[in-house]
This record gives structure tokens, C-alpha cells and sequence, in this order.
């Protein structure tokens, strides 16, 4: 369904009403096209006086086509390398540096902050890198127009955060905001020969990908090079055979949660027989609040949204399908982080999902090789939101920094980046910086 207030305040009255009874003022987001695949304008790279790692900066924006500036006018991006602050001085040093220019960036423009995990031994660094994660998190409140801050904690050299800035840093990356993303390990990066199909020769496996944010996931990943098996339930085999011929991948009509679903998706493997990449997407909805949810609404979201998970997680790690390098990308939602009034039972399912991310993947990545990170969908517009009654459908739009909701291509762009590499143990919360949740 259009976001019919979204178009308003985009004309001339609706600029003047909204602005005169102080409503939202939501600008229409620039994603990627072919026509637009990067941000128009400069890149300025400011630092602090404890920068660590800005000279590094300079030569990895370089190569992404970014060459860093000095002094903009009307910048594209703000990158500030704030890896050094250590002390409550360097963050006086990190208003000098954004105060200033904060007002200049572009509409649907990009702000980043480069620092380090906060170290365990030394309570001042800790302290001033923690201090950044609120900063960003409140200006990712303010900044409006469609702008959005991001900080990325480097542990090391700067060539862990590649795959992570060139998303953050274009259009891909349009309702990610307020987000604490960290790199590395290195043995989590992967560059590819060709970034404009970074997931060439790769085989990926999709599942609910019949429709939605599921069909939206092939897309990218087809885009970005990748082959596609499509899995969805067997009643919607039709679309799903639509999905798979549009993009030249495979249909696997399957239930999920049967107990032969890790071979039986082994054998439609194609004949190489290994997976690079693997999206647990399906997921149902059975809403009620607890006291009127029985038994068998409850176990049915367990078993699709988690049990499935789980299990078919742990088919192909062991027998190897999923071969060294492959990336898991698990589907999480908000409601496992801030919880939903009549969902208790999905609400525990999507919290599963994180609690699995942050417990396997440094297992996953020493074992395997393969690194698990999650994304957190918040309202996105399907035709399930669609269905939802319009004061909680507007509100769901709304409360979040962006003042709109989101698309399924903006879930499908950040599966595709951490189907690329360069993260673990991560989970991306895909929702406008919603205001519910931390």
C-alpha cells in the first residue's frame, strides 16, 4: 500500500501544514537503482586528535571510488575517525569536528563515525568509545531529511571495515540508521574481484522466498551474482516457480520443519553440491496475547521462525554443504528486541534468532569458517502491514527517525552486504532507527 502521507509532504501544501502543526516531514528515501547506484557529491573525512587510522581511511575510500575531502560545502557523506578518543577531551574534540558541518550534509545523506571496541583494561577508553555509540544513536534522531549516522568499530586495520563503508556509504544502505556495527575479525573478510558482483560464482539458498522480503532477498543476491535455491512451502509452489524462473534459480517446495528438510535441501543443491550463502527468511505470524494463545499457534511459530532454523543450521554445517567462506544470514525482527503486545510467541522466536547469532558465529567462524549474523527487520511495507489497521499501521510508519516505513529491498540490501563478508556476530537492525527498542 502507497504511503499516501509520505507523497503530501512532499508537495507545497503538505510542507506547509505539516510544518505549521508540526508533523513529521519524511523525505522519499534514495535506494540504489542502476541509474543511481552511488551518493552524489563529496566525501569529508575529518578526524579527532587521537585518530589512528586516518591516513588508511583516505587510501580505502580512495579505492571504493570515494576520494575523502577536506572542506565541502554540501557533502554527500561525513566520515569522522574518531579511533583514538580515549578520554573525555577527545569527545570535546568530536563536537569541534561535526558541529560545524552537520547542518551542510546533503539530503539522504550519510554520517559516519569510525572508532574502537571499548577496551575492558582501560575504563577511560572504554568509556569515551561507549560515549560514541550514544552520540551517534541521538544524532541519528536529529539529523532529518533523510540522513542517517551509523558508527563502525574497527578493532584492527581499516581493511576489515571495507565491505561496511562502501555499504554505508551508498544508497544501499537508505534505512539503516542509529545502528553500532563492528568489523573483523579478518578472517571474516572476503573482498571480491568485482564489487559490482560481489557474490559471483556463489550459490545461495533462500528460504521464504516465495513473495516479500524473501523475493526481494533473491533479487539482490541474483543482482549481486549469486545463483538462487528458492525454498518456500509447498503450498505456494506457484509463486515461488515464478520467482525462481524470473531469476533463472531453482524452486524447492518444502516444509521447513520436516525432519528430512537438511537432505532433501542437499540434493537440490547444484551438482558442485556446496552453499556459499544461506538466508533463514521464512518465518509466520499466530497472533494472540498469551492468555488466549493456545498450544498449537505457539509451537507453530517455535518450530518455522527458530526450530527450523536451528535444525537445518546444524545439518549443513556439520556435513560440510556449507563450505568455508559461506556467510549465514539469519531474519530476526524488532519485536525480538523490544517485544509486541500479542506476539509472545514470535517475539520469542526473533529473539532466538539473536541469541543463535551471538552463541555460534565465533564457533562457526573457528570450525567452519562460515561467519552468522542476524537482521532485524522493523515495520516494513508488505502486504502483511498492508493488513494492519491504519492508526497502528501509521504509527508503526512513523515512529522511527526516518518517519516511514520501510521496503523489502532495504532487508534485502543488508542481507546482501553481510552475504559479502567483513562482519560476525552482528545483528542490523533494518528499521528507520525505530523508537522502540534500544
Amino acid at each position: 500500500m502507497a504511503d499516501r502521507y509520505l507523497h503530501f509532504t512532499g508537495t507545497a501544501p503538505g510542507r506547509f501544514l505539516t510544518r505549521r502543526l508540526g508533523l513529521p516531514r519524511p523525505v522519499a528515501l534514495r535506494r540504489w537503482s542502476p541509474e543511481h547506484p552511488r551518493l552524489d557529491g563529496d566525501v569529508l573525512l575529518l578526524t579527532t586528535g587521537g585518530s589512528r587510522h586516518t591516513d588508511a581511511l583516505v587510501e580505502l575510500l580512495t579505492s571504493q571510488g570515494l576520494p575523502p575531502a577536506t572542506a565541502s560545502s554540501r557533502p554527500a557523506a561525513v566520515v569522522l575517525d574518531a579511533t583514538g578518543a580515549s578520554c573525555v577531551a577527545d569527545l570535546t574534540e568530536v563536537h569541534t569536528a561535526l558541529h560545524p558541518v552537520v547542518r551542510s550534509v546533503a539530503d539522504n545523506g550519510r554520517v559516519v563515525v569510525i572508532g574502537s571496541p571499548p577496551d575492558p583494561a582501560d575504563h577511560h577508553q572504554a568509556a569515551a568509545q561507549q560515549a560514541l555509540e550514544g552520540f551517534v544513536r541521538s544524532l541519528g534522531k536529529e539529523l532529518g531529511r533523510g540522513r542517517t549516522a551509523n558508527l563502525v568499530r574497527v578493532p584492527g586495520p581499516t581493511g576489515s571495515a571495507s565491505s561496511t563503508l562502501r555499504f554505508l556509504l551508498s544508497p544501499k544502505s537508505a534505512y539503516v540508521t542509529g545502528q553500532v556495527i563492528e568489523t573483523g575479525p579478518e578472517a571474516a573478510v572476503r573482498d571480491p574481484d568485482d564489487w559490482e558482483r560481489p557474490l559471483a560464482g556463489r550459490t545461495a539458498l533462500v528460504t521464504g522466498a516465495a513473495r516479500g522480503i524473501g523475493e526481494a532477498v533473491a533479487d539482490v543476491l541474483v543482482r549481486d551474482g549469486a545463483r538462487v535455491v528458492l525454498l518456500d512451502v509447498p503450498a505456494a509452489q506457484q509463486d515461488l516457480i515464478r520467482v525462481a524462473d524470473r531469476l533463472g534459480g531453482t524452486a524447492l517446495p518444502l516444509d521447513i520443519t520436516a525432519d528430512d528438510a537438511g537432505e532433501r535441501i542437499v540434493a537440490a543443491l547444484p551438482t558442485d553440491g556446496g552453499l556459499d550463502v544461506l538466508v533463514h527468511n521464512a518465518g509466520i505470524t499466530r497472533d494472540r496475547t498469551l492468555a488466549n494463545m493456545p498450544r498449537d499457534r505457539w509451537n507453530a511459530v517455535l518450530d518455522v521462525n527458530l526450530g527450523a532454523v536451528l535444525s537445518t543450521t546444524d545439518t549443513l554445517l556439520r556435513t560440510g554443504v556449507l563450505r568455508p567462506g559461506g556467510r549465514i544470514v539469519a531474519t530476526s525482527s524488532i519485536a525480538g528486541i523490544a517485544g509486541n503486545a500479542g506476539q509472545t510467541n514470535y517475539a520469542a522466536s526473533k529473539a532466538g534468532i539473536i541469541g543463535l547469532t551471538r552463541s555460534l558465529a565465533p564457533r562457526a567462524l573457528a570450525e567452519h569458517g562460515v561467519t552468522v549474523n542476524a537482521v532485524a527487520p522493523g515495520f516494513i511495507e508488505t502486504k502483511m502491514t498492508a493488513a494492519v489497521p491504519l492508526l497502528i499501521r501509521e504509527a508503526g510508519r512513523r515512529m522511527n527517525s526516518l518517519s516511514q516505513g520501510g521496503l523489502p529491498t532495504d532487508v534485502a540490501e543488508v542481507t546482501a552486504w553481510l552475504a559479502t563478508g567483513g562482519v560476525n556476530a552482528q545483528v542490523i537492525r533494518t528499521c528507520g532507527q525505530s523508537l522502540l527498542g534500544a
